[in-house]
């Protein structure tokens, strides 16, 4: 009679382990991920969206890069990828880049050029508020 208690609780205690490893590796993940995903972003916000200089100084010798990064962003500051972002005033002229999935545009520009040349953004032809002062140095 105690040996068919022991085999019970055993399985019932067997059981409850297997039942918890399969919350924890199937059902919970899932749930989080489901509550953490970001809903699709429909509308860029350009009042929310923003330019930074990643490097803003660089020699002026056609190699070294400034970097520019525009992040386009909705209403509730989520990153939209997808969005097509031009930056104008680069030694280069206009350059175009993609919003990536965290919806940053990284934009990296070198120039034979010295000066300093102020850059600002338009997100899908939309022009941004702000910019970015590059500048390109002989020493």
């Amino acid at each position: 009679m105690e040996n068919k208690k022991l085999y019970l609780n055993l399985g019932i205690g067997l059981l409850v382990t297997l039942l918890l490893l399969f919350l924890a590796t199937k059902v919970v993940p899932s749930v989080l991920v489901t509550l953490t995903k970001a809903a699709p972003a429909s509308k860029v916000s350009v009042n929310n969206s923003y330019i930074l200089g990643g490097k803003t100084l660089a020699q002026a010798d056609g190699e070294d890069k400034c970097v520019v990064n525009v992040f386009v962003l909705d209403k509730d500051s989520k990153g939209i990828k997808g969005v097509l972002v031009s930056l104008l005033g680069t030694p280069e002229g206009e350059i175009e880049s993609v919003s990536g999935v965290d919806g940053k545009a990284t934009f990296e520009l070198s120039s034979k050029i010295e000066g300093q040349f102020p850059v600002s953004a338009t997100i899908a032809g939309t022009p941004m508020a702000g910019g970015v002062k590059l500048t390109f140095r002989n020493e």
